[in-house]
């Protein structure tokens, strides 16, 4: 459900109150008709709009935080495509060591990239040619920027092909001035990644088409927000896959002008960041050693897999698959304790004898379902094993191994 101004402004005025209303309701597929009876007597018509704001900020807690999210605007689109903060910080922090001092955020929608920016010191322009997006995003950076950073925040309605803010500009706050021998102005944008609830693999049907979006800023300093499966082959600069406690959030575009490499991962986990770059780095093919690694899918989705195993002195299980083997773990990575190698058809009397019970399955260049093959191995131990199944050459192989460790 998406929002009418009318719908935003009745949850401006009555913030306080659907704040105390979040505590009464479930908002389970189960709970869904109590739950609107339980707030129609209080907020009648707006019951529906209600809702929607109670669910999109539970949405929004685990990428913004809980207290920023119990004050925000959203609805359920736009708290799905929010950036995490903890990504949109390393951004902010890429763009002001390049010397900017204006961010305009072409495609801002509810302006979850705003507190990083104006937490640097940035100035922050958003632009969004979704009017509701805008009274929403409007509220939520008077919460931000009252509270923290020196940088500036304006929202305008504006078309993200039509560009409204130029490196050298003087017309007034909201088309800003830059100087200083960095880029100036930096074009940050964030193309609709779905389309009738299906995933956009084109970058060409993006909305709008990234290089649509590429054109209508020549020679400008950009960072552009993409879905990581796309292929960014031809970028002349740097691809920056990012994940946040293991899963993969984005893949973000950089002009040469903010980056020097031309790939990168950045892990972000509780308590620990690591960024691999894709600077030399070789690794050896060579049987199990004590772990069995599988690296993080920013590491895999970024293609620095042997840049990363060689920093912490892995090997490869084959030269064209994405596991690595070690006699420790990687700080901050988790992996699996190797027992023995088995040809795959041989798995289940394997683990068998071994009285395997609970299995996590990880598969890789192998035709094979990980919950069929466990209902069909119909494993009764006790014990809590892991296989990992992986093309070994021409032959799948099996790599059993116990439990997952940290």
């Amino acid at each position: 459900m998406s929002f009418s101004p009318e719908d935003v402004h009745f949850l401006i005025a009555h913030a306080e109150e659907i704040t105390a209303a979040a505590d009464k309701v479930e908002l389970t597929k189960k709970s869904a008709l109590a739950d609107h009876k339980k707030l129609h007597g209080q907020f009648g018509d707006r019951t529906r709009a209600v809702m929607e704001l109670i669910q999109a900020r539970q949405t929004l807690a685990p990428k913004i935080g809980e207290e920023a999210s119990s004050q925000w605007l959203a609805d359920s689109d736009s708290a799905q495509q929010a950036t995490p903060h903890a990504v949109a910080q390393i951004r902010a922090e890429r763009i002001a060591r390049a010397g900017a001092s204006l961010v305009h955020d072409v495609t801002c929608s509810i302006g979850t990239e705003a507190p990083a920016i104006t937490a640097t010191g940035m100035d922050y322009l958003g632009t969004d040619l979704d009017y509701t997006r805008l009274l929403m995003a409007q509220h939520n950076l008077r919460v931000v920027t009252g509270k923290r950073g020196s940088g500036t925040a304006w929202v305008a309605q504006a078309d993200a092909l039509a560009p409204v803010t130029t490196p050298a500009s003087s017309s007034g706050p909201r088309i800003r001035a830059c100087s200083g021998s960095g880029p100036g102005r930096v074009i940050v944008a964030d193309p609709a990644r779905r389309a009738d609830g299906r995933r956009i693999t084109d970058p060409a049907k993006l909305i709008p088409p990234l290089p649509d979006l590429i054109d209508a800023y020549p020679g400008a300093a950009l960072a552009i927000k993409c879905a990581p499966g796309i292929d960014y082959s031809e970028w002349h600069g740097l691809v920056s896959v990012v994940s946040v406690d293991g899963g993969v959030k984005e893949a973000c575009l950089y002009t040469p002008d903010l980056a020097d490499h031309r790939r990168e991962a950045v892990v972000i986990r509780d308590g620990f960041m690591e960024t691999v770059t894709d600077d030399g780095g070789a690794v050896d093919v060579h049987k199990p050693k004590s772990f069995i690694v599988d690296p993080d899918g920013a590491i895999v989705r970024a293609g620095l897999v042997q840049q990363w195993g060689a920093r912490h002195g892995l090997t490869m299980l084959d030269p064209h698959i994405a596991y690595l083997s070690g006699d420790e773990l990687p700080q901050g990575y988790s992996g699996f304790p190797f027992i023995e190698e088995v040809p795959l058809k041989k798995l289940r009397p394997a683990l068998q004898a071994h009285g395997a019970g609970a299995l996590e399955i990880l598969v890789r260049g192998v035709d094979v379902n990980p919950d069929q093959l466990r209902s069909k191995l119909k494993l009764k131990g006790s014990r809590s094993m892991a296989v990992v199944i992986a093309r070994v050459g021409d032959s799948a192989t099996a790599f059993i191994c116990d439990a997952r460790v940290r």
